[in-house]
């Protein structure tokens, strides 16, 4: 159980059936009434974000969630399979499971995935990815590192975008929570 005076930002709590954690709140201490906390909730499975306001003191169960380690192994389709790091078991779920960044998913790579009830809602990958670039267009004489950027196709399929002086063949590293490119690695 997590009362209203243990919500931190990240929380996780349960309501209605559904697993929720929290975006922000605040204890509200009116001069007349009783105390209240409003909170910004986002759901694990929707991914929508509510406004909630709970009476001080109200008390919630914390839903059941499984932090895995699990090893990417390979794709086919909409399926990903992946390994357990700790039994060796191998599961596939589906892309909808899994959440926005599948696309940026390298074969062995190491994610975290939350499940819930037996069920995943979502991955967590590794803050930086190192990616190589495919497909880009070539860097035209004169571009510099302070210029624009351009579209790049890296080994996973996603679309990152670049500075203008990268070619394909090299490798970038990737902020997986933002998507953007954060440097090239030599």
């Amino acid at each position: 159980m997590i009362s209203t005076s243990e919500f931190r930002n990240g929380s996780r709590l349960e309501i209605e059936g559904e697993p929720y954690y929290i975006v922000e709140f605040q204890h509200v201490k009116p001069g007349k009434g009783g105390a209240f906390v409003r909170t910004k909730l986002k759901g694990y499975r929707t991914g929508s974000v509510i406004d909630r306001t709970f009476r001080s003191g109200e008390k919630f169960d914390e839903p059941n969630l499984e932090e895995r380690d699990m090893q990417f192994l390979y794709s086919g389709g909409d399926d990903y399979t992946f390994m357990d790091t700790e039994s060796y078991e191998q599961f596939t779920y589906l892309k909808k499971q899994l959440g926005a960044n599948t696309d940026l998913l390298k074969e062995n790579t190491v994610a975290k995935i939350l499940v819930y009830h037996g069920q995943p809602i979502s991955m967590e990958l590794p803050i930086f990815l190192e990616l190589k670039v495919v497909e880009t267009d070539p860097g035209i004489r004169g571009d510099t590192a302070s210029g624009g950027n351009k579209p790049a196709v890296v080994e996973t399929g996603a679309v990152i975008k670049v500075p203008l002086y990268l070619e394909a063949g090299e490798i970038i590293k990737v902020d997986t929570r933002s998507r953007e490119y954060v440097e090239r690695v030599r």
